[in-house]
């Protein structure tokens, strides 16, 4: 966490290997991702890393089954074992299933949040880098998304990495990490966390 401009967009770019460091190195399952290729961080992005993002980034005219199938796609995924991905995403996800053919603009903040996630999902990540997710959010839905994030660290084993400037939303991390100026000031876990 930190303030705007702290340098948590830059931190975030880097761990899902959008932008390499300039400096030292970053390992994700023991590769070290600042000497890979753009055809190999591509590759990386793909199979290792969900993206959720504040502004939800779904197509707008495609269904919600559709929007989770997608990521699939690129990876030459048969179709029906796409839906059926999907589908399990979507239900780890906590979206209810009479939502799926829906359109994005048919849907609440925190089901189009849900959807993003279950997006993130739909590969099997090993890391999960949620910006900003509960920024468009009322306080009520937003609990509802982290509670998605804390049910699939806790059931499902996923690291997920949360960037926020709300304090609120940090304390619902194992571990805070504080950063101001592109430098960590505090890394430390979270007490109030069990």
């Amino acid at each position: 966490m930190g303030p705007s401009g702290s340098g948590k967009s830059t931190l975030m770019h880097i761990l899902g290997a959008l932008d390499t460091p300039t400096d030292g190195t970053y390992f994700l399952d023991d590769k070290d991702v600042s000497t890979l290729s753009e055809d190999e961080l591509a590759d990386i992005r793909r199979d290792k890393i969900g993206f959720v993002f504040q502004s939800f980034n779904l197509l707008p005219r495609a269904t919600v089954l559709r929007n989770v199938m997608l990521p699939l796609a690129y990876e030459g995924v048969e179709r029906e074992e796409r839906e059926k991905r999907a589908r399990a995403s979507l239900a780890a996800a906590g979206l209810e299933e009479n939502r799926f053919g829906h359109l994005s603009n048919q849907l609440s903040g925190g089901q189009i949040q849900r959807v993003a996630i279950a997006r993130a999902l739909v590969n099997n990540p090993s890391l999960i880098l949620a910006d900003e997710p509960t920024g468009n959010l009322d306080t009520k839905t937003g609990e509802i998304v982290l509670d998605t994030f804390r049910k699939l660290n806790e059931e499902q084993k996923r690291t997920i990495i949360l960037i926020t400037h709300e304090q609120d939303v940090a304390e619902h991390a194992k571990r805070i990490i504080f950063v101001r100026d592109g430098l960590i000031l505090s890394d430390a876990p979270n007490n109030k966390i069990k």
